[in-house]
This record gives C-alpha cells, structure tokens and sequence, in this order.
C-alpha cells in the first residue's frame, strides 16, 4: 500500500476502529492523529464551545469558581501547544476573561496562564491547516494588541513577552504524534496581517509613565520594525513622531533611546522615508533630538554612547534636508553649527567649553557627519546669517593648507586627509552664499596656494581611501580635484570683485600651467578624475575670459595650444565614458569665451588648423556638439581669414565643408519632420519650413513680449546657424557640391525670407483669433507680403525643379556616353578576334596564307608612288624567299662589342648592375659608351 492510500484509508475509517496490516506502519505525508490516539492522553477530549458557554454566563455568583476550574483545565490541556484548528475558540475564551477582569480580579490569573500558551508552537494536524485558519489566526493574534488596553502590568508584559516570542521560536517540549509545528515564521506572518503592529504603536499613549511597560512595548516595536508590512502600518499609526517625541523621556537605563533610534532606522529603511521626515519634521520632535544630542555629545563617553549620538546625528540630517523642517527655530542649527567648527575656531560657548574630540573612529565619524549636515543646512538661506556668526568659513579654510600635524586634535595622516578633502567639498558648498567671508579669509589667495602645492613634487604619500579621495592614492589629484570645484563654484557666481582678485594674482596662468603639466605627465590609470580636473579649470578660464579682451589676451597662445590639444583627442573615446565627451565641451565652451573676439587668439587658432579640427568634430555627426560647434563657426567666420579655411578643408570622400553643412540641414529637417519629395524639393510653397512639431501646435493670440512658434524654432534647432555660417561663406562660391546639395542649398539661401513669411502669417492668424479687421491700407500691405511670401517659395520650387531636370538630363547624355564607349570597346574587341581567326587562318591553310600574301603585295604596290622623285635613292624593301604576311621591321647587323668593355658574357644585364657576375671578367668601369647612330631612313621604294 502506497502511502497515499495509507493516509486516504486512515481518513475514511470509522472513529474507534483501526485497521491491523502485516506491512510495516508507514509515516503518512499528511500528519493524522486517531481517535484512539487522542483517548491515550495526546490532547485530551475538551469542549471548548462548552467553555465558552459556561464563561457567558455571568447570572450566578457561584459559577465563578466553576468557570475558573475550566479554564484551569483548559490550560493543562494545552501545555504542549495550540492547535490551529483550535486557535480561535481558546482567543475568544481569552477575550472572555479579560472581560472580567475588571469585576473579578480573580481571572487575571487565567488570562495570564493563556497568554503563556500563546508563547508555545502552534500546531497543524495537516499542510494545509495554515492556510484554512490564517484568517482566524490573524484575527487572534490582533486581539494581543487590543488586550494591551487592559489596566494590569503584568498581563501588558505577559502580551509583550509573548510577541516577541514570535521572533525566536523554540520547538515543542514534547513530540505530538499526528502533530507537526506550523513553520517559525508563521506567527509573524499572522501578525502583518492581523494589523498588530498598529495596535502597539497606539497602547503607547496608555502608559507613557509607566517605564517598564513602555520599554517592553519599544522592544516589540523594535522586532516589528524589521518587516516592510510592520512598517507601513506603523507609519500609519504616527509610530515615527510619537516615538521620537518621547526620546528624551526619563530613563535611567537607557533603553528608551537605544530602542527608539532602532525603530526610527528601521521605519526609515524599510517604509516610505518621505513621510517619515514628514512626520519627524515638527518642533517637538527636533526638540526632543536636539536634547538628546548634546546630551550625547556634551556626556556620553562610552564606546556605544558615541556610536547612538553619531545615530541620532544621521536621522537629524535626514529631517534636515526637508526644507519645512523647523530647524533654526529649534535652536537646533545653531547648536550644530558650534559643534561642527569649536575645534577650529576658539569659542566661548559654554556648551563647548573644557570639550575636546579623540581621534577615536565614532568621533572620526562624527567630524565627517557635521561637515555633511553644514552642506544640507545651507540650503536654507536663512541659515546664512547662523553660518556667518559660526565662522564656518574661516574653520573650513583651516583645512586649505599642506598636511600638518593638527593642533587641536591628533588626527592620523590617513583621518586628516580625509577630513580635509570634506572640508574643502563643504566649502565649495558654502562659500558661493558667503562672498564677503570669503574673500576675508584671502579664500582666493589660499587656494592658489594650495594648488601650488598640489602641482609641486613635494613628497606626499595620499591614502585615497574615502569617498572623496577615489583615484588619490599616492597622489595629489583629489585635493586638486577638490580645490578646482571650489574655484569654479566660486567664479560661476560671476562676482566682478572675486574674479579680478582672481586673475591679479596670476590664476588664469597658474591653470594653464597646471593644464600643461597634467599633458605632459600622463595618468591612465586614474584617467576619470584626470579630465575632470582638466574640465574644470577650462571652465573657470571660461568664466574668467568670457567678455574680457585683456583676461583672452592673457589665455595668449598657450591657452590656444590646451584648447587645440584637446581637439585632437580621438573621437573613439568620446563613448568611453570616463568623461571625454564633457571635457569637449569645457572645450569648446572655453573657444566661444577665451579665443573668439581676441583677433591674435583668433588667427593663431586659424594658423594652428582649428577650424579644421573643429570641422572634423561637426563631421562626426553628434547631434549634442553641432550646435555649440556650429555656434562658434558662425562667429569665427566674422574673421575674412576664416573663409579659406572653411573651404579648404576636406573630409572623407573628399567632403567638402559646404556639402557636409547641408548635409546636416537634410538631417535635421528629416528630424524635425519638414514636407520635402524624395528629391528634396518644397512641397509646401506657403509653409516651406514647417516643422511636424509646429503643425500640432494651434496658434494663440500672445502677449508682444512673448517669442511666437516660428520664433522659437530658430532657436531649437541648427538651420539658423548653418544659414549664418553659408551666408558669410558666400552662397554663391561653395566647392564639391552635388545636385542635391544644390537643390537643399535654394532653400537654405531663401531661409531667412521663409521665416519672415512664417513671422507675418502667424501675426494674419492671429488678428483674425482676436477678430480684428485691419484697416484697408494695412489689410493691402499683410495681402502682398503674404503673397510675396507664398511667390518666393513658388521661384524655390520652380528653381529646383529645373535643377532636378537638368541633372536628369545630364545623367541620360553621361548614360549614353558610357554606353557609347562600351560599343566600342565591344566593337575592337570584335575586331581583334576577327584578326586572330584570319591569322590562325593564315597559318594553318597554305592557299590562304600565299590570297594573303597576294592582297598584302598589291596593296604595297598600290601605296607606291606612280612617279619616281627626281635624284631619289631606291631601295629594295622586300625580302626575297620570306613567306610571311606579317610586316618586316628594319633590319640592322650590329657587331659584337669586346669583352674588355663589358667584362664578361652576363655583365649586359641590369642584375650585374648589383650582383657580381657569375662568369667572366670583373665588371669594369666605364667612363663613356659612344652610341652608334641610327642608320638613315631612306624613302621606300
């Protein structure tokens, strides 16, 4: 028998029987229990709908002795677990005694003795038992938290112990046979979705004097917390605010704030982080952490008091970044702002006074933590005013100088470095709102000088292991990494002051400097922080040079050949993505700010072929350089010198830059959805630019300082430029054009009267939108611009259809004649086959060969003069006896030169020339061979 059958035998027999097999007893799949097995004593027969009944009843005094020996009993059956399947009779029997608790103390005791059951394994007769009851299972597990409201300590305690429980699940005392334990995580399942997180978080408000009550609740609130579900329903539940309100609640042993900050981790970490902030981002709650944190940072000494104030730091900072959050009006920023800069800057605060930080790893942590709030808090401006009073400027600065043992604090090589690179990435933060302090500070003058030292070979070990110093180890290029953001920051805020104090103290030369020494000492293992250092100081010398003649005429030359080095990067790295790609752009950025307008830059930049290097960018055909490259072309060509270049450059195939700026118009159009026929003519006369884009958009009436549809486009994409650049290029003078590109060209020729066109129909459109009757003068004048606008795209299309045809015409003559040259190819070709078959004929057929020689000796005949000249000398052309019909050559017996003159018989050849020869005579040097005159040609006879 199979053990399927066993279990379905098992199933199917009457109560009290049992079947004897000869096989040996098989252990089923499903857990079955007998009758018989329950009569030995497993769980012993109880009605429990009898228990619930006879606790109903509340009429007789002395049932109450009754009642309690029941639920005695009821207690002593269960001793090794509760059954699912009995789960929600033995909860309601619960709830029943919590009922009475009130008026019959007495039954305090059973509800205590069956919340202890709830704390054994829950049993399943069969798999699918969890399943059956998980509906009454939640529903009783739920009803734990609403026990918590019942005035009793240790019943409180007793829920809270039997919940936590849940979390560490032991295995039953005693094996139940027909019995298996439901799986460990089944109670905490039940619990998500009974809602009893929920429930807890709201007992909170019951006893919040009540320390010992209130820890227990934290510490089931603590393993609730660890379940995404839990968390949600805690969120709800305003778990986050009610708790953080209470951190500072009095507590000798600290557990309340251990166990609250975990809770706030874990709702942080696993439920929605926006509205938590939401809920912590009150006054209360920021009171009750500012208190908590000086506290831990005024006091707390021990190993784990540090790592909770480093905690409590981390959630401060996290509330900080919510811009609602009332951080100054708590005093809670100001106290931050001491704490962060007491060490650098002496203060007299009584708060920091006699205080001192270890180089101790949370104290580490801690610098790190209140240079990284400063960042977030200064994205209040009002916060300006605190930062000012705190001299955050002037502690950062502190920082700003060559490594040195601190003063202050001890820091390790390794701590300090890190610190400093922090420091220098939250001044590039605070700096740019605190011009004034800066520039107090000679922050400028700091800079440079630190730069100096990051250029110079002074040895310095890096350790490069934080997050600011990646790719620093055994270098400089973090801290000048670092500085160069905090000079760029600074200049982007375009302070005339900051920026000539700037360029007085050599800052556009010291950057090209550094530029040219990072060149020349290549770095590909860090080639990421390598360019990014590169980008920004191309753009601060943008900053600096931009609308400044003598700031470009200080970029000089030198400043040319960094631009032009760049340039000539291979265009394969573009895609690497170590930053290539915006490091042209910082190049090309800084063309447009420190080369045009400066007439030397210009023309050294011509002298040097960068007009030709940035053709060969726009021809890689990357739609995000195009226009800024096409921007900077259009300006450079104000320069008569430009021109030439633009002309003479040449691409692939021979390309031309006029052919590849057309090229990219075809393109664009093609993009932006504009009506042309397969050859690239106008289809639509009146709207001949038209975009897709501008098709879909309704024409609205719109205010005179507002730039209309046909405005904006000129600006959203390249056709304006490239019109621009082939307009100063002279339209009518392009090399290496096709037909194509001639007929594209008509257009682009005309743009600007299309677009006017464009201008003057919307303005129709619109004064027909706004019902307006233009009067007869001004109606005549929108008519005939209207037309004309309509008549010019008509000349377009007429122009290119002309064009089209000719060019067809033109490829049918070009057809024909190399259809003209392959018949005659064939045709030579014919009659050189039909030579060789008369020369085969010949040869082989002696009759034909003597009809040829017949033909060949008349014709030769027939070619003489009939009249002899006078004093002619005649000679005999024929030779007597040959039987050929081919022509004879002239003859001519030429004598043997001397071995002496050649050197052997091998030496005539041009491989004696270089090899010695392999008989003979050595090869002997000649001055002169005297050539022998070509015999006289006589007239033939």
């Amino acid at each position: 028998m199979s053990t399927a059958q066993a279990v379905a035998t098992a199933e199917t027999q009457e109560p009290g029987s049992r079947k004897k097999s000869n096989t040996p007893r098989q252990i089923p799949v499903v857990g079955v229990v007998t009758e018989n097995e329950e009569a030995q004593g497993v769980f012993k027969p109880m009605d429990l709908n009898h228990v619930i009944k006879l606790l109903e009843e509340t009429d007789k005094d002395d049932f109450e002795e009754k009642q309690l020996k029941c639920v005695k009993k009821l207690v002593q059956c269960f001793q090794n677990g509760l059954p699912l399947r009995d789960l929600a009779q033995i909860f309601k029997i619960l709830n029943l005694c919590a009922g009475k608790i009130e008026k019959q103390p007495r039954f305090i005791e059973s509800a205590y003795d069956i919340l202890k059951l709830c704390s054994l394994p829950f049993l399943k007769k069969k798999v699918s038992d969890e399943i059956t009851y998980a509906e009454d299972t939640a529903n009783s597990i739920a009803l734990l938290g609403d026990l918590m409201k019942i005035p009793n300590s240790e019943l409180r305690i007793q829920i809270c112990k039997c919940i936590v429980d849940f979390y560490h699940a032991e295995p039953p005392k005693k094996h139940i046979p027909g019995y298996q334990q439901a799986s460990s995580s089944y109670k905490i399942q039940m619990a998500e979705a009974g809602g009893l997180a929920k429930t807890m978080v709201q007992a909170m408000t019951l006893f919040e004097n009540q320390l010992v009550e209130k820890l227990w609740v934290l510490k089931v609130l603590q393993h609730l917390s660890t379940s995404e579900v839990n968390c949600t329903l805690m969120i709800k539940a305003q778990a986050a605010s009610e708790i953080c309100a209470h951190l500072n609640d009095p507590d000798p042993s600290g557990q309340v704030l251990f166990r609250s900050s975990e809770i706030l981790w874990n709702l942080l970490e696993k439920s929605s982080k926006e509205e938590i902030i939401q809920q912590l981002s009150n006054f209360e709650c920021l009171l009750a952490l500012k208190e908590v944190f000086k506290n831990l940072f005024m006091r707390g000494v021990s190993h784990y008091d540090r790592q909770l104030r480093n905690d409590i730091l981390v959630i401060t900072t996290i509330i900080a970044d919510n811009p609602g959050a009332p951080m100054i009006e708590c005093g809670f920023t100001k106290d931050l702002i001491l704490f962060a800069t007491f060490n650098e800057v002496k203060s007299q605060n009584p708060l920091v006074k006699g205080l001192k930080l270890s180089n101790s790893y949370e104290d580490f942590e801690l610098k790190k933590l209140l240079f990284n709030i400063i960042v977030i808090l200064c994205k209040d401006l009002p916060t300006t005013q605190l930062l000012i009073e705190g001299k955050v400027v002037l502690a950062l600065f502190t920082y700003v100088k060559k490594p040195e043992k601190h003063k202050a604090v001890e820091w390790s090589s390794a701590q300090y470095e890190e610190l400093q690179l922090h420091a220098i990435a939250t001044l590039s933060s605070v700096a740019p709102l605190l011009i004034e302090e800066y520039m107090l500070c000679q922050g400028n003058a700091r800079v440079l000088a630190f730069l100096e030292w990051c250029e110079s070979e002074d040895p310095f070990f890096s350790h490069g292991n934080s997050f600011h110093g990646t790719g620093g180890r055994g270098n400089k290029f973090a801290q000048m990494r670092y500085s160069l953001r905090l000079l760029r920051a600074m200049v982007y805020l375009e302070d005339e002051i900051l920026n000539t104090d700037l360029c007085e103290k050599g800052a556009i030369q010291q950057m090209i400097g550094i530029f040219k020494n990072i060149i020349s000492k290549p770095n590909e293992n860090e080639e990421a922080i390598v360019l990014e250092i590169q980008s920004d100081i191309l753009l601060i010398l943008s900053s600096l040079c931009e609308l400044h003649i003598q700031r470009k005429e200080i970029f000089g030359t030198e400043g040319v050949d960094i631009v032009l080095h760049v340039m000539k990067t291979d265009p394969k790295k573009l895609q690497s993505g170590l930053g290539h790609n915006v490091l042209l752009f910082s190049t090309l950025d800084s063309i447009w700010c420190c080369i045009l307008g400066c007439y030397p830059s210009e023309d050294y930049f011509l002298e040097k072929e960068g007009i030709f290097l940035l053709l060969d960018l726009l021809a890689l055909n990357q739609k995000k350089f195009c226009n800024l490259i096409l921007g900077i072309m259009v300006e450079f060509c104000d320069n008569p010198k430009t021109a030439a270049h633009v002309n003479a450059w040449r691409g692939k195939k021979n390309q031309t830059a006029a052919s590849l700026l057309i090229k990219l118009w075809r393109k664009e159009e093609k993009e932006l959805g504009v009506k042309r026929d397969k050859n690239g003519k106008i289809i639509d006369t009146k709207r001949p630019l038209f975009t897709s884009f501008q098709e879909e958009q309704t024409i609205m009436p719109l205010p005179a300082n507002c730039p209309s549809i046909a405005v904006l486009d000129v600006a959203e994409n390249i056709r304006a430029k490239i019109y621009a650049v082939l307009d100063k290029l002279d339209f009518e003078n392009l090399p290496g054009l096709s037909t194509e590109d001639f007929v594209t060209l008509c257009i682009i020729h005309r743009y600007l009267d299309f677009k006017i066109g464009e201008i003057w129909n919307e303005i129709c459109e619109e004064i027909k939108l706004e019902k307006l009757r233009p009067v007869t003068s001004d109606r005549k004048i929108l008519e005939t611009i209207t037309t004309a606008s309509e008549s010019i795209g008509k000349m377009v299309a007429s122009l290119q259809s002309e064009m089209i045809e000719s060019q067809a015409r033109q490829d049918v003559q070009d057809e024909q004649k190399v259809y003209a040259k392959i018949q005659a190819t064939h045709k030579q070709r014919e009659l050189a086959n039909k030579s060789w078959e008369n020369f085969v004929a010949r040869t082989s057929n002696a009759k034909t060969l003597k009809k040829a020689k017949r033909l060949q000796e008349k014709a030769i005949e027939s070619s003489r003069y009939s009249k002899r000249p006078q004093n002619a000398i005649l000679h005999q052309t024929d030779i007597k006896g040959l039987n050929t019909t081919v022509p004879s050559g002239p003859v001519v017996t030429v004598e043997s030169t001397p071995a002496r003159l050649i050197g052997g018989p091998l030496a005539d050849t041009d491989i004696a020339l270089r090899k010695l020869p392999i008989q003979g005579g050595a090869l002997q040097k000649v001055k002169a061979v005297k050539a022998v005159d070509e015999p006289r040609k006589s007239i033939p006879t």
